[in-house]
């Protein structure tokens, strides 16, 4: 079975950070952990992929040689069967120019050089209803056709390009610094073994014309902040016939006035009247389907938690939602009429004459301050 592409496990672009790869495979590794999935073969598999992958593209080496060759150039057990390192063809393609710039003896395969393009990134900005209940979405993205005017040789009309006198249309030159031999890119045709002598007007002899295309892009319901959707084939030309890019679409989730979100889970602050904190009764709070009520008991201090459970989010791989956690915020009462003021001053009076029974954390706090003291 073919392994999957490293960078396609952690879900990263090629140009990804250290940082970004560290980041990426510890989201996976809390996730598919042995530990946290004791009975599934599966998320052990992923797990142990994960891993590999960062291995491999954490160690800059490694990661070189990754990119340069794919598979065949961190696996020494790709060189085919049975005969070590002169055995199969594998070995010798993926390492034989590594050979070849140092010592001279690769085997040189001649013509230009194909290079995969390079991936692109779209940062998307949604909100969090969006992001929670998913929508389908147009972008505008640059893309590259074939030129008009030159039929994308990059050459004048009536001309074409030619081969390189430097390299002889190999692409490479070979340069001797004593007993080394080095073979590197020809520096005048870049590797493409053609040079042209009267560029193209239209495309400055690139033979592409840039332009923009309208992409559709399907956001899922659930969908995090910092995720990215993978669009084959969308990202920058290659080069040489080699194989496009690809286009990652990274979300960005605004700040909402009123919920912040915690993976799953809703946080939001509830704001209630003193009277109602201490006699209690029912309130009303929203949530992204709509408004919900409950009560809450007499006596509810601020800090107080309520925990509504659903009324989350629905993850984009969870089987269901998230809770929504209410925190209480008993709010003090401003500008007071000259009556309230009384009112209050009086149910002040009348609490201290109470005793500690109707401020059973004022008690407790005087306690431990003279504790202090003593």
């Amino acid at each position: 079975m073919a392994k999957r592409d490293y960078y396609e496990i952690l879900g990263l672009a090629k140009n990804a950070s250290e940082e970004e790869i560290k980041k990426a495979y510890r989201k996976l590794a809390m996730k598919y952990h042995p530990d946290r999935n004791p009975d599934s073969k599966g998320a052990e598999e992923k797990f142990k992929e994960a891993k590999e992958a960062y291995e491999m593209l954490s160690d800059a080496q490694k990661r070189e040689a990754y990119d340069r060759f794919g598979h065949a150039g961190v696996d020494p057990n790709m060189g085919g069967g049975g005969g070590g390192f002169g055995a199969g063809a594998g070995f010798s393609d993926a390492f034989g120019d590594i050979f070849g710039d140092i010592f001279g003896g690769g085997r040189s395969r001649g013509g230009a050089q194909v290079y995969r393009g390079s991936d692109l990134r779209y940062n998307l900005d949604i909100t969090l209803e969006q992001a929670a209940n998913g929508f389908d979405t147009t972008i505008r993205v640059p893309s590259w056709s074939e030129c008009d005017t030159c039929h994308g040789s990059g050459a004048k009309p009536g001309t074409s390009p030619t081969t390189c006198g430097t390299c002889g249309g190999h692409g490479q030159v070979r340069m001797q610094q004593g007993f080394f031999s080095i073979q590197q890119t020809c520096p005048k045709c870049h590797g493409t073994g053609k040079v042209i002598p009267d560029p193209c007007g239209s495309c400055s002899g690139s033979g592409r014309i840039k332009r923009n295309k309208t992409l559709e892009v399907k956001i899922p319901s659930g969908i995090d902040d910092g995720m990215r959707i993978r669009s084959s084939g969308n990202g920058e030309p290659g080069m040489n016939g080699g194989p496009p890019g690809d286009l990652y679409v990274e979300i960005h989730i605004k700040q909402h006035s009123v919920f912040q979100r915690d993976g799953d889970d809703l946080h939001c602050e509830m704001p209630i009247s003193f009277a109602k904190a201490a006699l209690g009764g029912e309130i009303e709070v929203p949530t992204l389907s709509g408004k919900v009520s409950f009560t809450v008991p007499e006596g509810t201090q601020t800090g107080k938690t309520f925990r509504l459970r659903g009324k989350g989010i629905k993850g984009v791989r969870s089987g269901f939602s998230g809770d929504l956690f209410c925190h209480v915020l008993v709010e003090t009462p401003v500008k007071l009429t000259d009556k309230q003021k009384d009112l209050l001053q009086e149910f002040e009076r009348l609490t201290q004459a109470g005793g500690a029974k109707h401020s059973p954390q004022s008690k407790s706090w005087m306690d431990k301050v003279k504790e202090f003291f003593e």
